[in-house]
């Protein structure tokens, strides 16, 4: 039996299934309340019950005390209705509505799908879950007081490790041992979320996705966020690179447009080697958005990649194509002094 779950303030009503915690199926609805650890541990996505009764689920009694549950409330990460319910719960909307935090991880996994690009998974610590949304970076805070800035390449809801697409510079502090030394098992220290690089879920219009190179991450995040939740938009991703091998995960946005039928995926390479035997769209890869569209004024545009791409696309998207200013969002990854890309 499905069941009816009501949030207030909002007003938003969504359904739960029985194997459900409420957690789950609001973010499920594409609602986000407070969250932490989803184990029961934290504390953070306490709320009210005021109508309706859960199944309180496995939990610790530090986090929900006998005296909170006579008073009505449950922990909503492992709390499981048992009818119809009415929940107080503040709903998170906004990057600022997230607390930042900062947390230690460890590297999983590093994979290389080209020679100067390393997919790297963190895992956090048991009992903490690291709130955001897709589009939003974290920062590493390294051993000399040194930051560096990756954006989370995996959507809120698939969250048990987080993914980041990190590109090699040469000399980079913290991509040189990335490269060259680390084989995973190392502890990090991370801060986050961090950025205003988000779906603004508010607006109905055709979204353009405009990647290059690593830029791909955040998008990746908001895409798959977009199609797991059949947000109905049409969505088209250009994503510019330099030569074929530097569109390093091309399978999965061409896998994306054979399951989805808004979702177009372009690649456009700048300058594709004599062996790529390309086939594809050719030349800087905003200049392919503006050759596909006469006119972005019911459009809204979100950018990552290197500052000239977000620069050239910005002045020519609202100037020769009538994107209107506040429908162009960007993520400019610019450049630490120490050569270290963000």
């Amino acid at each position: 039996m499905t069941f009816q779950i009501t949030t207030r303030p909002g007003g938003h009503t969504f359904p739960c299934e029985p194997d459900e915690t409420v957690l789950q199926a609001a973010m499920r609805a594409d609602l986000m309340i407070p969250y932490g650890c989803r184990n029961g541990a934290c504390g953070s996505c306490k709320g009210k019950v005021i109508e309706g009764s859960v199944d309180y689920g496995a939990y610790q009694a530090s986090a929900l005390t006998d005296d909170d549950k006579r008073k009505g409330y449950a922990l909503f990460c492992c709390a499981r209705p048992q009818d119809d319910l009415v929940i107080e719960a503040r709903e998170v909307r906004r990057a600022g509505d997230i607390a930042i935090k900062r947390l230690p991880c460890r590297i999983e996994s590093i994979d290389k799908p080209a020679p100067d690009v390393a997919i790297v998974r963190l895992k956090l610590p048991t009992n903490e879950r690291l709130q955001y949304l897709p589009g939003q970076y974290i920062d590493f805070m390294l051993k000399d007081g040194h930051r560096r800035s990756f954006s989370i390449a995996t959507p809120p809801h698939a969250d048990a490790l987080l993914e980041l697409h990190i590109r090699h510079t040469p000399g980079g502090v913290f991509t040189d041992p990335l490269f060259t030394s680390y084989r995973g098992r190392e502890i990090l220290r991370l801060e986050g979320p961090l950025g205003s690089f988000y779906l603004r879920e508010v607006s109905d219009k055709p979204v353009i996705f405009l990647a290059g190179g690593t830029g791909f991450a955040p998008i990746k995040a908001i895409v798959e966020h977009m199609l797991f939740h059949r947000i109905p938009r049409e969505i088209v991703l250009y994503w510019g690179a330099r030569a074929k091998r530097d569109l390093y995960l091309a399978g999965l946005p061409g896998a994306w447009q054979t399951q989805h039928a808004n979702f177009t995926f372009i690649p456009v390479l700048s300058e594709p080697a004599p062996d790529d035997a390309w086939p594809g769209r050719t030349g800087l890869v905003h200049h392919a958005v503006l050759t596909d569209f006469p006119d972005l004024s019911g459009h809204q545009v979100y950018a990552c990649g290197a500052p000239a791409m977000i620069d050239a696309a910005r002045r020519d998207f609202t100037t020769l194509r009538g994107l209107a200013p506040d429908d162009f969002y960007a993520d400019s990854f610019t450049y630490a002094a120490e050569t270290e890309p963000r």
